[in-house]
């Protein structure tokens, strides 16, 4: 089996990944193969119906292997497919998964939908959500489930982000802060959860209007229930409300929606705030127009 140079258990060439993949599979046509390098931590590569990743850093390897665990957990349980996903290579492991079919879903597209499509997508996020939420948390630890990532305190993220933003929304965006600083710790309801449904990490049927899976689990993981309906909110705050009335109905619990709101814009901000303190100008752009649209939202 092909390894990787320099740092035996991670990858940096692409050369030598792809030479893995074709010991892997000796029919396939390098030229075919489609790589995608838009993560920080790994590189994907894309070939008849195969993802391989590989991850580029030592954190992302150990994410590699916890997400292959968890996937077995959630898989059986899942009413959404979600990837089948294996290791190869000793000692620098990569992934393999059968692409499921379908195409990211942002906000232009979903804004297309007809209501009732909105509302078939909504629930069927829904029903997903709230099959993994019902798995005890003492299982998810036990098949490598980890706390999800810490959000940077209120007084951090006032500093960091506020002077960033256009001076006429900073009075809104300190609100939020400081509604977030005092709720922070007030929802003591842990559960595991995918924590990451935005479009990029849906496979959507744009043809039919059907969702046919969910992927990348890296960020699944061990916290609050509300703040999981954040992230739909980057394809719409329609469909999240919409999501959360199914839930709701789904569960027989109470989400309440001001919470999410909080909770979603202050994410916004907190990912401005991480990406300045990076420094690197392309993403801190990235996260400045994600987060005015929604502080300018209607």
């Amino acid at each position: 089996m092909t390894q990787p140079s320099r740092d035996q258990h991670v990858w940096r060439d692409e050369e030598e990944m792809a030479a893995a993949i074709c010991e892997l599979y000796p029919d396939t046509d390098r030229q075919n193969l489609r790589f995608h390098r838009s993560g920080w931590d790994s590189v994907a590569i894309e070939t008849a119906g195969r993802l391989f990743k590989f991850p580029r850093q030592t954190n992302a390897l150990a994410a590699l292997r916890r997400e292959v665990d968890i996937l077995a957990l959630v898989r059986p349980l899942s009413p959404l497919p979600v990837p089948d996903m294996r290791l190869h290579g000793h000692p620098a492991p990569f992934s393999e998964h059968l692409v499921l079919p379908g195409e990211h879903l942002v906000t232009a597209q979903y804004e297309r939908l007809s209501e009732a499509r909105r509302d078939r997508l909504a629930a069927a996020l829904a029903d997903f959500y709230a099959a993994i939420h019902a798995i005890d948390p003492a299982a998810a630890r036990a098949a490598g489930a980890v706390p999800v990532e810490a959000w940077l305190p209120a007084q951090t993220v006032d500093k960091i982000a506020l002077p960033l933003l256009p001076v006429h929304i900073r009075a809104e965006a300190r609100q939020i802060i400081e509604v977030y600083a005092a709720t922070a710790s007030a929802e003591p309801d842990e559960i595991y959860g995918f924590f990451d449904g935005h479009g990029w990490n849906m496979a959507f049927d744009h043809a039919t209007g059907t969702l046919n899976g969910m992927y990348d689990f890296a960020d699944s993981g061990i916290g609050q229930r509300h703040q999981e309906f954040v992230y739909s909110s980057f394809i719409s705050w329609d469909l999240t409300e919409r999501i959360i009335g199914h839930y709701e109905r789904v569960t027989g619990l109470s989400i309440d929606r001001e919470r999410v709101r909080t909770l979603t814009g202050y994410h916004r901000l907190w990912e401005l705030a991480v990406c300045a303190q990076s420094g690197n100008s392309t993403e801190i752009e990235e996260m400045l127009t994600s987060a005015l649209s929604w502080l300018e939202r209607p």
